[in-house]
């Protein structure tokens, strides 16, 4: 008669018979539908950070960072949508085809960098040098100079080696053995960069040798192979614009320090899971998405019992 399957009737059945069987009330709100307070902490989030995640996604992320919310992208996105509020977005880069890296290149910390050399708008004739670990995302140093050659390169990297704690496992390793045989035991890191002729030249290679460095070239012409990289460069100039307008170069140099600790410890990286570089680096990244999964699935809960609390509160007598 009322037309529903077996299985269904036999449920209500038992729920009746547990005393767990009552009418809904009208107007069919979802159980786990958005509390108050968490949209209202949306919004919060949005005035606090919207101007440095720009997403939504990174604000529903963001949210689950400061144990503030814990609820997915498309909430965020509704909840501004219906207050009117809208994310200014900068293009994304593509995707790219690269040659692959070596074998014996694991996917971990401190065993993959890459390094590249970009300029700003006002600061004719000067040239930044950043080297970034290709796994965790971490800007690692930069080398701010009038010039691009080898030494520029030399100089960034043994900073960069010193402040990671490599050079120990450098100095203990033998040098003696070629480069260009994929050797698992040989190479202490791998480098990534582009054909430009600091990074190519002869002397960068002998260095890169002596330093039991492994080079990895992209294709020329393509700079996508270089993808993350030219993504560290775009999303800088893009959240700190007022790079571009800066001329001397001492003030260029002390700009991009701060703002290299501010991409490391506060801006959530996509591309590792919307958790910090410095997060990844240190081994907390993981720590952190399961404790967003734990947070969302625990939010659920709370909002359907909360409205089927108040569900049996209104139900008519």
């Amino acid at each position: 008669m009322l037309g529903v399957r077996e299985s269904r009737a036999w449920r209500w059945r038992t729920r009746r018979a547990d005393g767990r069987l009552g009418d809904g009330g009208p107007g069919g709100h979802a159980v786990h539908g958005l509390l108050d307070e968490e949209k209202a902490q949306i919004v919060a989030v949005f005035e606090e950070w919207g101007e440095i995640d720009r997403s939504h996604r990174k604000l529903a992320h963001r949210g689950s960072y400061l144990k503030r919310v814990w609820v997915s992208p498309s909430s965020v996105k509704r909840v501004l949508a219906e207050h009117g509020l809208h994310l200014r977005r900068p293009p994304r880069a593509g995707t790219s085809l690269r040659r692959p890296f070596p074998a014996w290149a694991t996917y971990t910390r401190n065993t993959i960098c890459i390094y590249d050399a970009t300029h700003f708008q006002s600061a004719r004739g000067i040239s930044a040098l950043a080297i970034m670990d290709l796994v965790t995302r971490k800007w690692l140093c930069t080398n701010v100079s009038a010039e691009e050659t080898s030494t520029q390169v030399q100089v960034a990297f043994l900073a960069a080696l010193e402040s990671e704690g490599i050079l120990e496992a450098i100095e203990a390793a033998d040098a003696s053995v070629d480069l260009s045989i994929d050797n698992p035991a040989r190479p202490i890191l791998l480098a990534v960069s582009d054909n430009g002729p600091q990074m190519s030249s002869g002397t960068t290679r002998e260095f890169m040798a002596m330093l039991a460095i492994a080079q990895h070239f992209g294709r020329p012409g393509t700079p996508k192979d270089q993808a993350w990289i030219e993504s560290l460069f775009g999303h800088v100039k893009a959240d700190w614009p007022h790079l571009d307008r800066i001329v001397d170069a001492a003030v260029l140099r002390d700009e991009l320090e701060l703002v290299r600790r501010d991409y490391n410890e506060v801006r959530l990286h996509a591309g590792i899971g919307y958790v910090t570089p410095d997060d990844e680096h240190e081994g907390r990244g993981p720590g952190i998405r399961k404790a967003r999964r734990d947070g969302l699935a625990a939010a659920r809960h709370k909002r359907i019992a909360h409205h089927r609390d108040q569900r049996r509160e209104e139900a008519p007598e």
